[in-house]
């Protein structure tokens, strides 16, 4: 009698041990459990820990909730003013409704993709090209807002959503690098007649003075001599006094003529 019970005492926990393992679920921390009864939605979600299920009756499927980063693959497309560029992007984005996206969509990442690709494309087509190599951020905005639209359906949250690059044909390339630097040649060229016209009126003020004091050029002579003088080459400089210049130039003026009264005197 006693080997009866042990036995049955015995089958019983074989049973129990059977039946804890395989009710037995561990949902990780980044994890969330979502649970079929007989093929239909259970309304608890089970949270990350061990948690137990009905054998054969229940179906637990786990949901990553963890932040998950897509890359979009490169869409060719034409910008609105006509250049044809190829644009590639990564989306960030999470699960926040677990039920929603085992139940709504049958893989709610590859759904994500096919959106993502989408919603690049009419953005593609939408702005022109200065728009994507200069206002990206606003751009990505734009990009977030179409995906993020019908993801909310799915349980899905997008968290942010990167323009990466955006290739151009060589012809393009090209031509902006000719456009660049143009611009860069036309900047030079205006300072530098900028800078004319800034020195151009300095020396006429310069002129003026010296006109108004004339001791002022012959000490400009001299500071000419002196720096000069300081270069250790073979220039020879044979300055002449101002001053002996104007006396030459004074003596080669005409004599006024004689006057009518001495004519008449001596006649």
């Amino acid at each position: 009698m006693v080997e009866e019970l042990v036995a049955a005492g015995a089958v019983l926990v074989s049973a129990g041990a059977v039946y804890v393992t395989a009710a037995a679920r561990v949902v990780k921390q980044y994890e969330r459990g979502v649970v079929f009864r007989l093929g239909r939605l259970r309304p608890q979600v089970r949270g990350p820990g061990f948690t137990m299920i009905v054998p054969f009756v229940d179906r637990l499927q786990k949901v990553n909730m963890q932040v998950v980063t897509m890359p979009v693959p490169a869409q060719e497309g034409i910008t609105r003013d006509n250049v044809t560029v190829r644009v590639d992007a990564v989306v960030y984005f999470k699960v926040t409704g677990p039920a929603e996206a085992v139940v709504r969509v049958e893989d709610y990442r590859f759904a994500v993709s096919q959106m993502a690709q989408t919603s690049l494309r009419s953005i593609i087509g939408k702005s022109e090209l200065d728009d994507l190599l200069s206002s990206r951020e606003k751009l990505n905005q734009g990009l977030e807002l179409m995906i993020d639209s019908p993801a909310v359906e799915w349980g899905v949250t997008i968290d942010r959503v990167e323009i990466k690059d955006v290739s151009l044909p060589e012809t393009m390339k090209r031509s902006m690098a000719r456009q660049a630097e143009a611009d860069r040649e036309r900047r030079a060229r205006v300072i530098n007649a900028d800078a004319e016209l800034q020195a151009s009126r300095k020396l006429a003020e310069a002129a003026q003075q010296m006109a108004d004091t004339p001791a002022a050029l012959q000490l400009r002579l001299l500071q000419t001599v002196v720096a000069v003088a300081a270069e250790k080459n073979s220039t020879l400089v044979l300055p002449f006094p101002v001053e002996l210049l104007r006396f030459l130039e004074r003596a080669q003026q005409p004599l006024p003529p004689a006057s009518g009264g001495s004519d008449s005197g001596q006649a």
